[in-house]
């Protein structure tokens, strides 16, 4: 069913949400890569956007949130690509890739995504792997099946930990039979819920984006971050970690130092970077803030 998007909000600029999200895209490079077993058959597609091919600058890997795309780095690609070869995946069972075979399985997910990068990367180049929320959790598990090949990890408030988190507002489900501004609203409800800190940073792409990539997940990743996925597999990752958090993140505010704590224990040089004045998706909600602090910490 094709979902009606008339009630976004067009950008400061005047351009719809929808051209502005393709214009950033259009200056990537769109590659499907086989992930390995639909049980063996073998004909799982993922889809990465890459920006910098061939320039010879060092890879990073950019794994967005649950029920999310490679959109929830629109922001950052763009700048990162003056200093890397940017690829941004769409998770497995969520954006333009196909589901794994189990879609509450993090696992599942985990050796789709290990076959699609030794499919996309030479076998002898090292990359950096920066990880938001459910893709923190998933960067952890990637770091045991290829723990030769990433030089860090940047987690940006990843989920599936152990640690305590304030009660929140349940989120509504998003459908594609909502009328127009119906959907808008309930989309601007849960970003302000969950992603940013300021209401005033919800604009046209957040709730695009909201719309279109939760209205088509496939991949439970919230059942996934209950469980405490990462917290799982975390004491089994040797790379190098770094933590950047937005100061208000919904998911950790005000337990920021338990985190700190549960990376501390297990690595003691671990150091966490909080951004002022953002929330969850801080990459997006402090771009150049986020950008800046990165770069730093990759360098």
């Amino acid at each position: 069913m094709s979902i009606d998007y008339s009630a976004v909000p067009r950008m400061p600029d005047g351009r719809t949400a929808l051209e502005t999200i393709e214009a950033v895209a259009a200056t990537a490079r769109t590659v499907k890569v086989p992930m390995g077993p639909r049980s063996a058959g073998g004909n799982g597609q993922q889809m990465w956007h890459i920006w910098g091919e061939g320039s010879g600058k060092p890879a990073l890997l950019l794994f967005h949130g649950g029920s999310g795309s490679w959109i929830h780095w629109i922001r950052n690609v763009q700048p990162l690509s003056q200093h890397f070869t940017v690829y941004a995946y769409d998770a497995p069972g969520l954006g333009d890739s196909d589901p794994p075979d189990d879609v509450r399985d993090i696992w599942s997910v985990t050796h789709c995504v290990d076959h699609a990068v030794r499919e996309l990367l030479p076998k002898d180049e090292k990359f950096f792997l920066t990880g938001f929320s459910f893709g923190g959790m998933v960067s952890g598990h990637l770091a045991t099946l290829m723990p030769e090949r990433i030089r860090r990890i940047v987690f940006v408030g990843a989920g599936g930990l152990k640690a305590t988190r304030k009660p929140t507002e349940k989120l509504h489900k998003l459908l594609p039979t909502m009328a127009p501004q119906v959907l808008a609203d309930e989309a601007r409800r849960n970003l302000e819920l969950l992603m940013l800190h300021d209401p005033k940073n919800v604009d046209g792409v957040a709730i695009h984006m909201q719309i279109m990539n939760t209205t088509r997940a496939k991949t439970r990743s919230r059942d996934m971050g209950i469980a405490g996925a990462l917290s799982n597999v975390l004491p089994q990752v040797k790379t190098p970690f770094t933590g950047i958090w937005g100061e208000f993140d919904s998911t950790t505010y005000p337990y920021i130092q338990e985190r700190i704590d549960l990376f501390t224990a297990l690595q003691p040089d671990f150091r966490m970077h909080l951004i002022p004045g953002a929330g969850h998706w801080v990459a997006y909600e402090a771009a150049d803030a986020f950008n800046a602090k990165l770069l730093e910490v990759l360098r």
